[in-house]
Formats: structure tokens, C-alpha cells, sequence
């Protein structure tokens, strides 16, 4: 079992997300970098859809309250299990009674803490993944607070003695650019408008969050989409509504939208993409279906291979 002394900034339960109920209006949820969601998992020997804690921004501090076998990975964090210095990316075997603290934040914006055996809450539609917006599942579909205990699930595996390649996952350094594909609306902007969406930096701001990011930077001017219906959205579907000012929908989004959907951040980016934080800056760089189909296999093959590394500190 974990308890949790400190709970952070924002401190949520999630595993591959909510799928199956889009059509119903349920958001998918689930981690916002994917990658690093799994890679913390395979560190410790679980299946990659097991529950763990995504870490936003400011981490928490927490206590194991018996033998557990953890990891993290994502964004890099100075982490001490009580006075004792680790490294991300590594598992590790925490005494009763140990605690787990995160420090300060050296790159990257989200971290995923993985307990052999995973967070086992109950499931709400299939998931343990805690949807802030309608707040659906994790505890009580919000964040975890001060005093909250998580049982965890028995560990099927055994002692992990490997870590995967892609934990060593792409941080961004203030920012970053992003890969997209053209959306149907993309032929409502005019050449301008499209030199400008692919040649600025936006700032993201702060009134970002799981659910979407909000960019500040120049205007992107849409012909009017008037009568145009709402249409599905997937993680990191880019819409420009009215104001001119970019949208990302990210992993809380709305299952459908009408503003106009511009471009779709490819899937291999998306990873990148949830390791972004207000006020970082995103480019957008458009490339072709086979490019975005490459890349997403050379990351995938990527995660398939293993290295061996001190096993279990």
C-alpha cells in the first residue's frame, strides 16, 4: 500500500485510458506521454496497461507502506527514497516504510511512478484512469490528496531484471516541435495562415491543462466553417477556433469538437508532446501519412528491445 504525505501540484492515477465509450461522450483519459506511462511499467515488470501516478510539474512525497519494487520515468526529477539519492529510470526495492520524494524538476513536465503489481483501485468502465474534467475514476475522479491510500496489485512477473531502451524517452529543452499531419480543415487557411501555423513558436499558456493546451503567439486566421459539423478528435488533434489562437487537445479532450481541426500531432510525437509545460514553446512542422507511419514504427521496434542494467537497486 502507498500513502500519500505530500500530493504535489496535480498527482493522478491513470493506465492506458478509457476506451470503448467515445461514441457515449466519455473521454479516454489515460497518461498524457505514453511512452513513459509503459516504460516505468516495464521497469518494474508489469504489463504496460497497469496503473501508475503521473507526476505534473511539482512532485509529491509519499510512503510505502510495505516491500515495493518501484521506478520512475518521464520527466527528469531529483528523487531520494528517505536520504538516499536515485536515478530515473531505474527500478528499485523500497523497505516498510520507506518514504519517496520528488525534488526539483530538471526537464520534461510529467513523471510516471510504477509499483510492481500496479495501483489497484477499483475500475470505473474498464479503467483506473482519473478523468478531471468529468471526474470519472482514479479516487473519486480527482487528484490524490494528503492522507489518500492506494492498494497495490500482486506482482505476477517477478523481480524485473531488465529496462526498457525507451525509457530514455525525448525531454524537451524549453520547448520543442512537433510533427503533424494536415486535418480536413487545413485547406480553411490561407497560404499565410499556413506559413504562419508552420513557421512561429507558440507559448503554451497557463491556462493549459490534461484536457488542452492553449497557445499564445500570432493569430491564425480560418474562413468561416459556419455550418460545419463537430467531427471526432484524438489526442493532439489541433483546432484554431474563433480567436485565431491554436488549440491542443490532449489527453482529457472531448470526445467531439467544432472548431476547425487544422493538423494532428503525429502519434510518435504525442509522447514529446505531454512532456511539454506552461510556457515552453511548440513548433509545428507538417510531414506525410508514410513519415508519420515510419516513425511510429521505428518507436515501437524501439520498445521492443531491452538492455540489460544493475536490475533491482
Amino acid at each position: 500500500m502507498i500513502q500519500i504525505l505530500d500530493p504535489g501540484l496535480l498527482t493522478t492515477v491513470q493506465d492506458c485510458g478509457r476506451w470503448g465509450y467515445q461514441s457515449l461522450g466519455v473521454p479516454v483519459a489515460g497518461p498524457m506521454d505514453w511512452i513513459s506511462h509503459m516504460s516505468a511499467n516495464r521497469l518494474v515488470g508489469n504489463e504496460g496497461r497497469s496503473a501508475t501516478l503521473e507526476v505534473t510539474l511539482y512532485g509529491p512525497r509519499l510512503a510505502f507502506l510495505a516491500e515495493t519494487i518501484f521506478a520512475v520515468a518521464g520527466a527528469g526529477f531529483e528523487l531520494r527514497l528517505d536520504t538516499c539519492p536515485l536515478s530515473c529510470g531505474v527500478a528499485y526495492r523500497a523497505r516498510a516504510g520507506s518514504q519517496l520524494s520528488f525534488g526539483r524538476r530538471r526537464g520534461g513536465a510529467r513523471a510516471y511512478l510504477a509499483v510492481a503489481g500496479g495501483v489497484d483501485i477499483p475500475l470505473a468502465l474498464g479503467s483506473r484512469s482519473t478523468d478531471l474534467a468529468s471526474g470519472l475514476g482514479g479516487l473519486g475522479g480527482r487528484a490524490l490528496r494528503v492522507g489518500d491510500r492506494l492498494d497495490v496489485g500482486s506482482m505476477r512477473h517477478g523481480p524485473p531484471m531488465v529496462s526498457p531502451l525507451v525509457a530514455d524517452a525525448r525531454l524537451p529543452d524549453g520547448g520543442a516541435t512537433v510533427r503533424v499531419l494536415a486535418g480536413p480543415d487545413m485547406r480553411s487557411l490561407t497560404g499565410a495562415a499556413l506559413a504562419g501555423l508552420t513557421q512561429h513558436r507558440f507559448r503554451v499558456a497557463s491556462a493549459s491543462n490534461r484536457m488542452a493546451y492553449r497557445f499564445e503567439g500570432p493569430r491564425i486566421e480560418v474562413s468561416s466553417t459556419q455550418g460545419r459539423l463537430s467531427t471526432p478528435t484524438p489526442m493532439g488533434t489541433l483546432q484554431v477556433p474563433p480567436s485565431g489562437h491554436p488549440i491542443l487537445l490532449m489527453a482529457d479532450r472531448q470526445t467531439t469538437g467544432g472548431y476547425a481541426h487544422v493538423a494532428t500531432v503525429i502519434s510518435a510525437d504525442l509522447p514529446l508532446a505531454g512532456q511539454i509545460a506552461p510556457g515552453d514553446w511548440m513548433t509545428f512542422a507538417l510531414c506525410e501519412r508514410r513519415d508519420a507511419l515510419a516513425a511510429l514504427i521505428t518507436l515501437e521496434q524501439k520498445g521492443r528491445w531491452v538492455r540489460s542494467r544493475r536490475g533491482i537497486e
